[in-house]
């Protein structure tokens, strides 16, 4: 996994868990920390997916360019 996707990733653990705190006391501020759960999920995707094409584009070229 890359290295912003796992950063990514950590975040919105983090920031689940903040929002179920959140939530658990009774603040309205969890809204905030689920809005930045999505945000940083979003980011993981992205970035796993980002690695993984890449991945792919140079399998192909190495593939191509041994013919």
């Amino acid at each position: 996994m890359p290295r912003l996707a796992l950063y990514a990733l950590v975040v919105c653990v983090l920031s689940v868990a903040a929002a179920v705190v959140s939530f658990a006391q009774g603040m309205w501020l969890g809204i905030v920390w689920v809005l930045l759960a999505g945000l940083s999920s979003n980011m993981t995707w992205y970035y796993s997916r980002r690695a993984k094409a890449l991945r792919q584009r140079d399998e192909a070229a190495a593939a191509a360019s041994s013919r």
